[in-house]
């Protein structure tokens, strides 16, 4: 169901450089969100990523406000004394009333200052302000729902802080507050109840029904207009966030998304049409040489390797050096997040593999945070089998080197015969029966409470891919978020991501998508689908996505079988592909990090807040949008060279050879000056000319 474009939405050309008639000297931008220094989902990201550029654009009149969470502040953020007058005022007053405010910076990119409101010391205001909002606004909020108390209690208390800090100032303010989600949204409905001088805008990453909906296996997109909303909601007991959303959307000044598609579902579950899509960007840093990052996914790759060894130890009957590493992460929504179509597109690439003789091994990932009480003890049996090997072989070595150098001392030729003794023999014999295992490997790496209803193990077992020496395409269940002082798989998220052949990431609902952005800013190629933001985004960019290594999987017009199928006709093409052509991907993959850098998407922000101003304070700003006709976009052309999937690339002759392939046509410096000539530079408007330079 189409949504008639906005003059903003995603095309990146769409807006032109901003005159001097907006002089932020005397606004304020306040920014609101639960996941200020409070790390829950991507939101944070959002936040974090962000803050440095809009740093750059307000200066020292830019104030974060989030949750003050102690173990986060201790780590995260340097308490200091506010410089800003007004806000010191406010704090104290604030403080003198009872309530408990922390005013610091926030050590990320850019130093944010950040303040932090301790909902938990003004919990005896509960039901007091549980009355005022029934009262006022006609939402009753149940007293067992304690992320809903906890949205309440930070709502008022942000107004309180906007109230105060607007009455505290000594000329008329021009107040800017940006809220993100359900969880802060009731702090601007309080605003505009109140008619504070504040311009306010609310951004959406994903409507609290449209997940619920899509977690319950509706055709959820192909119907959104034939939903009862409020039926929904009450049926789902969660009425009240739902009127919290829609109260927000509906009183903001401006009402923003992430995508298009989210924008859709918006306009239908919220009842108010987005005023501008603002895309999530990334801070890109780019490399100075193209083969910088080739060589960190060489490295990161032998880390995985490593792992691989002693995972599998007893049953490595599979070249390494012919493995594809696949990965899915994200929260453990089965459904929403397409572990559900992956695991049966695995399936069938298993069988594909294995009918057409295929001498590449498939090793996919499972990296989504689960309920388990330990490691698997045969899991870390294995990685300490690999490091005894591994110890035995370089004793050995060790041995074996001092006797060559003695021969060599002397000025005889070693006896190979000699180099090795009985011990030396005894050793190895003893390492080789050490990796003898009657069990095949496992296939989560921990040891699950639920073992039995898990949604990942059940579809496991019902199609058989139980990691045995017929199976060409392994699994390994990782339920836990990556970390590099882990004794079982000791790297970070992103070293395992560049480590990686291909993110796979088939999300029925994914309002945005960061980690296929992610991947993408890496140079790792990933499948996404035109459900997602992202893929949508990268779809109206890219003239042939997947030659990018970008892959748009159709689950929206496609049955969920039709989906799956192509979803194994893009891994089996993948699979194909030979070692030059995957780096060729990974290079091309890599060049659209520009599209994904805030240096571009920030613009959209920097609309929206402008939009805010003008409606808020007619008097002071204008803001006149641009004509939609005129917005043109860009799009990144097909590549010059052939694409590098096997599909498309076939030669004309049955008959030809490796040398054949390696001159094949494809100049990567002058592929990649052609897409710096087609696609403009990153544009911030709040950096001078010699930045744009650099």
């Amino acid at each position: 169901m189409p949504l008639a474009r906005s003059f903003s939405v995603t095309s990146l050309s769409g807006l032109d450089e901003w005159d001097d008639e907006f002089d932020l000297d005397d606004a304020v931008l306040f920014e609101i969100a639960w996941e200020v220094a409070n790390k829950v989902g991507g939101i944070y990201t959002v936040i974090q990523t962000k803050a440095r550029l809009t740093c750059e654009e307000w200066g020292e009149n830019y104030f974060l406000v989030g949750p003050y969470m102690e173990s986060n502040v201790r780590t995260q953020v340097e308490l200091i004394e506010p410089t800003n007058a007004a806000l010191r005022r406010t704090i104290d007053k604030m403080n003198s009333s009872g309530c408990k405010v922390y005013f610091g910076r926030w050590l990320i990119e850019g130093s944010p200052y950040v303040v932090l409101l301790d909902v938990g010391f003004t919990a005896w205001s509960l039901d007091r302000w549980k009355s005022e909002l029934w009262e006022n606004c006609s939402i009753g909020v149940p007293w067992f729902d304690r992320e809903a108390n906890d949205a309440v209690l930070f709502g008022f208390l942000t107004a309180w802080l906007l109230g105060e800090y607007a009455a505290q100032c000594e000329d008329p303010p021009h107040i800017l507050a940006h809220f993100h989600e359900w969880l802060a949204g009731l702090g601007l409905v309080l605003c505009r109840q109140r008619q504070l001088p504040v311009a306010t805008i609310f951004t959406t990453h994903a409507t609290l029904l449209g997940r619920y909906l899509c977690a319950g296996n509706v055709d959820f997109y192909n119907n959104l207009a034939e939903f009862n909303v409020d039926k929904e909601a009450g049926d789902r007991q969660i009425y009240h966030r739902y009127c919290l959303e829609r109260a927000a959307a509906r009183c903001a000044h401006v009402f923003t998304t992430v995508s298009q598609i989210t924008a859709i579902e918006a306009e239908h579950l919220l009842k108010r049409k987005p005023d501008i899509v603002t895309p999530n960007g990334l801070n890109v840093k780019k490399f100075s040489a193209m083969h910088e990052f080739q060589n960190l996914h060489a490295q990161s790759k032998a880390r995985i390797q490593e792992f691989i060894r002693g995972h599998f130890y007893g049953h490595l009957d599979f070249n390494l050096d012919k493995t594809v590493f696949l990965f899915i992460a994200g929260r453990y929504e089965f459904s929403n997040k397409g572990a559900d179509i992956f695991l049966e597109a695995l399936a069938r690439l298993n069988y594909l593999l294995r009918v057409n003789h295929s001498d590449v091994t498939v090793i996919a990932f499972f990296i989504m945070p689960a309920r388990t009480n330990n490691f698997n003890v045969e899991t870390l049996k294995g990685q300490a089998v690999r490091k005894q090997l591994w110890d035995t072989a370089q004793t050995v070595k060790e041995r074996f080197g001092k006797k060559l150098y003695e021969s060599l001392l002397v000025g005889q030729l070693p006896e190979v015969s000699k180099m090795l003794d009985k011990e030396d023999f005894t050793m190895m014999k003893r390492a080789i029966f050490a990796t003898q295992r009657q069990c095949l490997p496992p296939i989560c790496s921990h040891n699950m409470l639920e073992d039995s209803t898990d949604p990942i193990l059940t579809c496991i077992r019902r199609i058989g891919l139980f990691n045995s020496s017929q199976d060409r395409v392994k699994v390994v269940f990782h339920p836990e978020f990556l970390s590099s002082t882990s004794p079982l798989l000791p790297m970070d998220y992103e070293e395992f991501v560049r480590g990686c052949h291909l993110g796979v990431f088939p999300s029925y609902y994914e309002p945005w998508g960061y980690t296929p952005a992610e991947c993408t800013v890496m140079g790792i190629p990933s499948v996404s689908t035109n459900l997602s933001g992202f893929g949508c985004f990268m779809e109206e960019h890219i003239a042939d996505p997947s030659a990018y290594g970008i892959y748009i999987l159709d689950r929206r017009y496609r049955s969920v079988d039709e989906s799956c199928n192509q979803l194994t006709s893009f891994l089996f093409q993948f699979c194909q592909q030979s070692r030059r052509q995957r780096i060729i991907q990974r290079n091309r993959t890599e060049r659209l990090s520009d599209l994904l850098d805030w240096r571009y998407l920030g613009r959209y922000y920097v609309s929206a807040r402008h939009m805010a101003l003008a409606k808020a304070f007619p008097d002071a700003y204008v803001y006149e949008p641009h004509d939609p006709t005129s917005t043109t976009g860009f799009r990144y052309p097909r590549p010059a060279s052939v694409p590098p999937s096997p599909a498309h690339s076939l030669h004309s002759s049955p008959h030809h050879s490796e040398a054949e392939d390696e001159d094949e046509r494809y100049d990567e410096e002058l592929e990649a000056e052609k897409d710096r000539v087609n696609i403009r530079q990153p544009y911030s408007c709040f950096t001078d000319e010699k930045d744009h330079s650099n």
